[in-house]
């Protein structure tokens, strides 16, 4: 497995090949991180996968069939996988992104599952992908899916879920508390509709955050400490529209060249960013309009100002409100979920 992420690493530093066109409206693109804050993938967009391992509509028939627990040996094993991946493809960012955005479609007034959206693997077909706050993610699955062809006893929810908490892990940040054992769908056509996720630049930024973050469960601590996962990663304009084409700290790298982070160390996970969202003393670091709010609403205040103070209390909140996010909406066999650590 090493030397197959070895190999894919080197096919991601040789390439050449533009990033994916910016999604429709790209001011208004839904996301967590907008679309190509994980920048490192767009190196990656040069892959190229054999068509039977692409996570396609054509896989739909060979997933039917999963609806079971996934295999905890494998689900072990597969962790070492991805951080071999990780070593070699700089790609924590767009792991992280790939799992919130699986999770994030989830809406608690909606009881039926599949229906409700959130962990449940849907992200793998086309239809979901396709999405404008997903722009850049079929980079993620095409890193993901050799782990996936290896330990075919584990499901594309785990997986993705595995995967974002072991990049916020491997990046320095806090051991999440996660469980595994979540269902996948088995077709296209039990995707969420578009929608789902939050916008980066909406009207009333923190009025948005709270409409979506609420629908899915979660509350102002959760919104704030999530957030600060923006210490990853980078934004490019050309998928976002937001963000410089480059900046001191990314005109060299690692991965493709160009964006504007948020943090100066934007492969490292810690408290910085509250620190630079508060001084706002830097011009080649980003500062969304969801960004500021947490510093200009009262309630989002009191924890973005903790966390920028102490960065123990935001890396034992964020733990928390990671393995919310990565529960949310799934169906898990068995129903009380497995750890890896026990």
């Amino acid at each position: 497995m090493a030397e197959r992420l070895a190999a894919a690493a080197a096919t991601l530093r040789a390439s050449g090949a533009p990033a994916p066109p910016a999604s429709r409206g790209a001011r208004t693109s839904r996301a967590f991180f907008p679309n190509a804050s994980a920048s490192p993938s767009r190196a990656r967009a040069g892959i190229r996968a054999a068509p039977s391992r692409l996570p396609q509509k054509a896989r739909a028939v060979r997933c039917t069939a999963v609806a079971a627990a996934s295999d905890a040996t494998q689900l072990k094993a597969a962790r070492e996988d991805i951080r071999e991946l990780l070593r070699t493809t700089h790609c924590h960012p767009i792991l992280v992104r790939l799992g919130w955005h699986d999770s994030g479609t989830y809406d608690k007034n909606i009881e039926e599952w599949p229906q409700r959206g959130g962990a449940n693997g849907s992200l793998r077909f086309d239809v979901e992908l396709k999405h404008g706050a997903n722009a850049g993610l079929i980079n993620a699955l095409k890193l993901i899916q050799p782990i996936k062809d290896k330990y075919p006893s584990i499901t594309y929810a785990d997986l993705f879920q595995l995967a974002s908490a072991t990049a916020i892990e491997e990046a320095g940040g806090p051991k999440i508390p996660m469980k595994y054992g979540r269902a996948d769908v088995t077709g296209p056509e039990q995707c969420p509709p578009e929608g789902k996720l939050p916008d980066a630049g909406p009207t009333s930024p923190a009025d948005h955050l709270r409409e979506v973050f609420y629908r899915m469960g979660l509350d102002d601590k959760d919104i704030v400490a999530l957030s600060g996962a923006h210490t990853l990663g980078r934004s490019r304009p050309e998928r976002s529209g937001w963000g410089k084409p480059e900046t001191k700290y990314t005109k060299n790298g690692p991965g493709a060249p160009g964006g504007q982070s948020w943090t100066a160390e934007w492969l490292k996970f810690d408290n910085s960013y509250f620190k630079e969202i508060k001084e706002k003393r830097d011009q080649d670091l980003l500062v969304l309009p969801t960004d500021a709010a947490l510093l200009e609403d009262p309630a989002f205040k009191v924890y973005a100002e903790k966390y920028a103070a102490d960065q123990e209390a935001f890396f034992k909140d964020y733990a928390e409100a990671h393995a919310k996010l990565s529960n949310l909406g799934a169906k898990f066999n068995p129903p009380q979920g497995f750890s890896l650590d026990d």
